[in-house]
């Protein structure tokens, strides 16, 4: 079994309040979830309006298709012209490590 995650840091572009990060970060979260079959979250930066930590993760049998699911989330979020990805970082375990 393998388990992997990614974890995004975004810049949002024009964006003024929490209420307004929040109309953005939630159909974002929505659709990774929908589209990807991934568990995703808000996982830090929820007190600034311009920043989002967001994070996606799944497991799956071989590695060969986690890498192809996370490739493909990555290459999603880095698409969405409304921001600007900082930094993506990714990791990914097998259950006997």
């Amino acid at each position: 079994m393998w388990i992997g995650w990614i974890e995004f840091d975004i810049l949002l572009g024009d964006v003024h309040s929490l209420k307004e990060k929040r109309s953005f970060v939630r159909p974002l979260i929505a659709e990774l979830k929908r589209r990807f079959e991934v568990s995703a979250a808000e996982v830090g930066d929820q007190d600034q309006y311009r920043r989002v930590r967001l994070g996606a993760g799944l497991v799956a049998a071989d590695r060969a298709h986690l890498v192809e699911v996370l490739d493909a989330v990555e290459r999603f979020v880095a698409a969405r012209p409304e921001l600007e990805l900082l930094s993506a970082r990714r990791r990914d375990l097998h259950s006997e490590d």
